[in-house]
């Protein structure tokens, strides 16, 4: 599971047994979790977070998607 950003509490995140879905990342914060795909920035999940912190999470992917993009690429290959 690279960690591959972390903004305050927040733990942007891959698991390393998924290379066959659409780019994405997981977001963890205490007990709650989300996915969020990222072409196009979108929630797939959500376990706990309230909307209001939805938001605030979806914007934080929009804003770092392109590093989260090239760490998706490197991580699991461009031939996808």
């Amino acid at each position: 599971m690279p960690t591959v950003l972390r903004l305050g509490p927040r733990r942007f995140y891959f698991y390393s047994h998924e290379p066959n879905e659409p780019p994405h990342v997981h977001i963890d914060e205490g007990d709650r979790s989300a996915k969020v795909w990222l072409e196009p920035v979108a929630l797939a999940r959500n376990l706990g977070f309230r909307a209001h912190a939805l938001n605030d999470i979806l914007n934080q992917v929009r804003e770092h998607r392109t590093p989260l993009l090239e760490a998706w690429h490197g991580y699991f290959g461009d031939g996808r």
